[in-house]
């Protein structure tokens, strides 16, 4: 079965950018529907960003303005660029992917984004 596995996150002061990574382990990676989503101590898990296999994008009216989602199929790979950070964007981002065939879905591991001075 696929699996996903985030990396690229880490400390950064407020106002910084990260660059969030996911890379599929098998090139069915072009079949799957993509999102990152985050999840803050204490809060429930809540998605950021998605981007279709078709490479159709959407953010949630919250995460609009700061946060790009983009995928590389030839890479197996999609990326979450983050921009003007604050410290509310401190949690875990997790990657998700989800075979718009088959109905396949599943979760990397996550990474932790921390924004503090």
């Amino acid at each position: 079965q696929v699996q996903f596995v985030e990396s690229g996150g880490g400390l950064v002061q407020p106002g910084g950018s990260l660059r969030l990574t996911c890379v599929a382990s098998e090139n069915i990676f072009t079949l799957f529907n993509m999102a990152w989503y985050r999840q803050a101590p204490g809060k429930e898990r809540e998605l950021v960003a998605q981007v279709t296999h078709d490479n159709r994008v959407t953010y949630p009216d919250s995460m609009k303005g700061r946060f790009a989602i983009s995928r590389d199929n030839a890479k197996n790979t999609v990326y979450l660029q983050m921009n003007s950070l604050k410290p509310e964007d401190t949690a875990v981002y997790y990657c998700n992917g989800k075979n718009y065939r088959s109905n396949y879905k599943a979760w990397g591991p996550g990474t932790q984004v921390t924004v503090s001075s």
